[in-house]
């Protein structure tokens, strides 16, 4: 099948190519990057040297809508131009932001400007995801700390106060982009912790509640805070929300387990085990651990994922087997690399 990525030379472009070199129908055809057009692609990524010779290429229409399947690796803002200029019967898999939310308002006050419409939410692991994915065409793959956030405590919606969710989440840097900022470079960054978008601003926060509302039937209000960690790819999240009912951590490690067994790509890990960054980078894979502190009664998730793998670029190619009917893990690593 011919596969177009749009916006190739992001973490997220370069990572959907080097898994895509190792899928089975997906073949690479067209590669752009609009400020890296013309340079070898190797020479921005290294780990892509069986690309040989080829170089990233000017947009061009006519080249992308001669294939079957695009991903649009764009910055947030920018897929929604050109999706008009498509053909209406590419598939397509968008890794930003444009197409996820459903609430107009919700989209200007986190993001600005106009909102470009709603796509199939592509997390098929939330209950009734994966039938509507299989029957979309245009799917919004989700945000990397939506993605954790929501995997980590959709199992106990109806059972925890959906109004009082507090999500504290640490992301490695390539989350924050390619693009040269002086707060991520190595002697700013290495060896400390810091905060930012302080005070619920993150604009994965309306994401999460519009996905987990769908589930719950009812308001879900999330407290997020996320933090910047001195490594380059990894995201751990600790959501925590009040129970509304007596448990205990062994009744909710049971009840993620059997929520997650038909999930390939999550794993809920067994008692007095804790996911690490570490143990999924290079995977698709989630690892949950769940406890109850009877102290405060509240439910205690933590999240591992691979922000550009779970994260965006696999989770966009176990989207896109799921529109093109085929196997779900087709080209994906379940496995962590694990140092």
């Amino acid at each position: 099948m011919k596969t177009a990525i749009v916006g190739a030379s992001g973490y997220a472009g370069t990572e959907l190519l080097r898994l895509l070199l190792e899928h089975p129908k997906f073949e690479i055809s067209v590669i752009t990057a609009h400020s890296n057009a013309g340079e070898l692609i190797s020479s921005v990524a290294p780990q892509l040297a069986k690309l040989g010779d080829r170089r990233f290429e000017k947009f061009d229409l006519a080249k992308v809508n001669g294939c079957e399947l695009v991903f649009l690796a764009l910055p947030h803002g920018e897929s929604a131009a050109l999706i008009a200029q498509l053909d209406p019967n590419i598939k397509v898999v968008d890794l930003g932001a444009d197409f996820r939310l459903s609430n107009a308002d919700q989209w200007v006050k986190y993001y600005g400007g106009t909102h470009a419409g709603t796509w199939t939410y592509g997390l098929p692991e939330l209950p009734g995801k994966r039938e509507q994915i299989k029957k979309a065409t245009r799917i919004a793959n989700p945000g990397c700390y939506a993605t954790s956030i929501s995997l980590a405590i959709a199992p106990a919606l109806g059972l925890v106060d959906a109004r009082d969710i507090v999500v504290v989440a640490a992301s490695g840097t390539t989350g924050a982009g390619r693009s040269a900022k002086v707060n991520l470079i190595g002697s700013e960054v290495m060896g400390s912790l810091s905060s930012y978008k302080f005070g619920g601003v993150h604009q994965h926060t309306p994401e999460v509640e519009e996905a987990l509302t769908h589930i719950a039937c009812s308001e879900v209000k999330v407290s997020f805070t996320p933090i910047l960690a001195p490594m380059p790819r990894g995201i751990l999240s600790t959501v925590t929300a009040k129970l509304n009912t007596s448990a205990t951590t062994e009744s909710m490690h049971q009840l993620y387990v059997s929520a997650y067994a038909n999930d390939e790509f999550v794993t809920v890990l067994p008692l007095g085990q804790m996911p690490k960054t570490n143990s999924v980078i290079g995977s698709n894979n989630v690892h949950l651990q769940v406890a109850v502190d009877p102290h405060t009664n509240r439910l205690i998730i933590s999240a591992a994922l691979d922000n550009l793998g779970k994260g965006a670029a696999g989770q966009a190619i176990q989207n896109a087997n799921l529109i093109c009917g085929l196997a779900e893990n087709a080209g994906l690593q379940v496995s962590g690399l694990g140092v």
